[in-house]
């Protein structure tokens, strides 16, 4: 019993004795991370190019930790996807299938949940664990794949990439392999971190480069429709400036001449017969397109598949590369030199339903063509159609020199007012919006209002002991803000039914000076007491007018009451009828006149809308007066407008509404009224 204790403190002191070992075994250890971590920023210190980091570093890694081989990939906002990749092996010549296994291991452990929550380097056993849902995978492991260790860099606890040391021979990593890999993967990391920016940083300024190229061919397009450059100057000068500015790497521009003139009534689904003449070409090699050479390349358009696929798909951009579905049928001319460009964008140039030509763009290896360049190259391709029509029309009346100047600046008129037409269209739309929002707003103003009245008197009504005086007044405020209800829902209704054109205008026959002299009468009393006269100047022989009377006698009193609003006291309003008659038409021409504050050019814009009143003008009202002057004046197919003339020496204005309409029509049904 004695000698089991005695060898049992002899082993107790035999493990003490190794503590001082392992202290000394960490203190190695973190001495060779502090030296490698150390390198790696040498490494992101030192690399002259960028691109040269994750080389570097996959090289130092290898030579630290006595590896064959390498592998670095590094990902974006913590996806899966690799940004970057980059291998260094020290056997140049890895073998095809070895290398292909290698990076097989590699892609999928980027993208197993797995691998990317460890926190420790992964050895062949935790990859086989990882990968034993993958039968074929599990089968290459005792071949060609070799032994591996690989850890996941992470940022702030997101993932930003996998680093894999891989031998060609098998090997088990020791402790020290590993802790040494897990003490660098944050200086990897960081490292990793700066080349994925430094790469995304590249990717926008290359975007940006390309949008600045995109912009400069408009610019020289544009340049190039203001100049008087003949025909094939100009489209070598397009094709050119196209081709470089998608960094393709051939162009050609290639016309039409049909040799049906009756094409133009073809079936949708029929190739004409046409000649196909290159008028344009670039080159990124002189060698593969001298546009002298190519130029006076021709060739039918029944020898180019490729060209009767427009015809047949309805004028569709054609895109081909090495994967498209190729029949005899669609074998393109020889002179597209697919053998050489196997790339190739082939978009149509259209007029009016009509094929001009083609604009065609080559590459050298494939290329997915956004969306932004497409449309810019259709952009391009409209550009050149109507540049090309309006050459041939010019080339037809070139003896007309003056003819041909005037159709030009008229031309340019049009484009200027079409581009202006386009950069307004956006604060158009808002302004719509914005008066939209402004008409329900007033809408709700001018409803509310008399019903909160209404719902007040009524209230009031139940109040008890209520006077009989009272319950009147009540009763009559009810009755006038009901009044003022239903006149502005009529009003909406009448709006309505004006702006939707749904009738004619029942015309009738009236005696224009008897009906203003009958409105001026009973209109007198009233404008008296609000200090106002009134004068009128009609024609002394009877003057016919043939009217809608409802409308019409709606359209006055509308207007004379908008005028005993606004007028200034002890003024004089002018009534005026006149008979003009104007392009072999006659029309009767009503002015009413007079002085109150002035209608700015603003407020004359929009004085005719619905609930839109001047500023600073608080005079009760509907809003709805001169809108619904308006739709009437137009209901009886004539005009309105309003003028506001500024009086010396005074802060008041002449205002004159002109309400023309013509005398006599040809309405579907007319009475006459005495």
């Amino acid at each position: 019993m004695k000698e089991h204790l005695l060898s049992l403190a002899k082993y107790t002191s035999d493990v003490e004795q190794l503590q001082p070992y392992r202290g000394k075994l960490m203190q190695q250890q973190e001495k060779a991370a502090h030296a490698l971590v150390h390198k790696i920023n040498q490494i992101v210190t030192n690399s002259q190019a960028t691109s040269l980091i994750l080389q570097d570093l996959a090289k130092l890694l290898v030579q630290e930790f006595h590896a064959d081989c390498c592998f670095i990939s590094t990902t974006e906002n913590d996806e899966c996807q690799a940004l970057l990749e980059i291998k260094w092996c020290i056997q140049p010549f890895l073998a095809a299938e070895k290398s292909r296994d290698i990076l097989l291991i590699h892609k999928l452990l980027m993208n197993s949940p797995i691998a990317q929550c460890s926190e420790e380097p992964l050895t062949m056993e935790d990859i086989k664990k990882i990968t034993h849902k993958y039968p074929f995978i599990d089968q290459s492991l005792s071949g060609n794949i070799p032994s591996i260790l690989a850890i996941p860099t992470s940022i702030s606890g997101n993932i930003n990439g996998l680093i894999s040391l891989i031998k060609f021979q098998s090997y088990d990593w020791n402790e020290s392999e590993k802790y040494l890999l897990k003490a660098i993967e944050s200086s990897c990391a960081l490292a990793m971190a700066q080349v994925s920016q430094i790469h995304i940083l590249n990717n926008q300024k290359q975007s940006l480069h390309k949008a600045n190229q995109h912009q400069s061919l408009i610019k020289q397009l544009t340049t190039l429709s203001l100049n008087n450059l003949e025909l094939n100057k100009m489209l070598q000068l397009v094709i050119t400036s196209t081709a470089q500015s998608l960094e393709a790497d051939r162009g050609l521009l290639i016309l039409l001449k049909y040799t049906d003139p009756t094409f133009r009534n073809r079936h949708k689904k029929q190739v004409p017969q046409a000649k196909a003449n290159v008028v344009g070409a670039w080159g990124k090699y002189q060698e593969t397109a001298n546009p002298e050479e190519v130029r006076k390349e021709s060739f039918w358009l029944s020898e180019c598949g490729l060209c009767q696929r427009v015809f047949l798909e309805s004028g569709k951009p054609i895109m081909m590369d090495k994967s498209t579905e190729q029949t005899e049928n669609w074998q393109a001319n020889p002179l597209f030199a697919t053998e050489d460009f196997p790339a190739t964008l082939l978009m149509p140039l259209e007029n009016q339903g009509n094929v001009l030509g083609f604009v065609v763009l080559q590459q050298e290896t494939a290329r997915i063509w956004q969306p932004s360049e497409l449309n810019l190259v259709e952009m391009v391709c409209t550009q050149l159609s109507n540049a090309i029509i309006q050459s041939q029309t010019l080339k037809q009346v070139q003896n007309l020199v003056d003819e041909r100047t005037e159709q030009l600046k008229r031309s340019l008129e049009v484009q200027a007012k079409l581009y202006e037409r386009t950069k307004q269209y956006v604060e158009q739309l808002q302004e719509l919006n914005e008066l939209k929002d402004e008409f329900v707003s007033n809408l709700s103003d001018r409803l509310r209002y008399p019903l909160t009245n209404m719902r007040m008197s009524i209230r009031n009504l139940r109040l008890p002991g209520l006077s009989p005086e009272r319950q009147a007044r009540y009763l009559d405020i009810l009755e006038s803000e009901c009044t003022k209800e239903i006149n502005l829902i009529n009003d909406l209704l009448t709006l309505q039914k004006l702006e939707s054109h749904q009738e004619e205008p029942q015309l009738e026959t009236i005696d224009l000076n008897t009906k203003i002299d009958g409105l001026v009468a009973e209109l007198e009393q009233p404008f008296s007491e609000q200090g106002l006269s009134v004068t009128v100047d009609i024609p002394k022989e009877p003057l016919k007018l043939q009217t809608e009377i409802e409308s019409f006698d709606r359209i006055l009193q509308e207007l004379l009451n908008n005028v005993s609003k606004y007028s200034e006291r002890d003024t004089t309003v002018n009534l005026q009828a006149i008979h003009r008659v104007e392009q072999e038409v006659d029309q009767v021409i009503i002015k009413v006149t007079n002085v109150g504050s002035g209608i700015s050019q603003e407020e004359a814009a929009y004085i005719f809308d619905k609930f839109r009143r001047g500023k600073g003008r608080w005079t009760p009202g509907t809003g709805l007066g001169l809108a619904l002057v308006k739709s009437l004046v137009q209901h009886l197919h004539g005009e309105i407008a309003v003028e506001s003339t500024p009086i010396q020496d005074s802060s008041l204005s002449q205002i004159c509404f002109t309400l023309t309409l013509p005398q006599f029509s040809a309405p579907t049904n007319i009475h006459s009224s005495q």
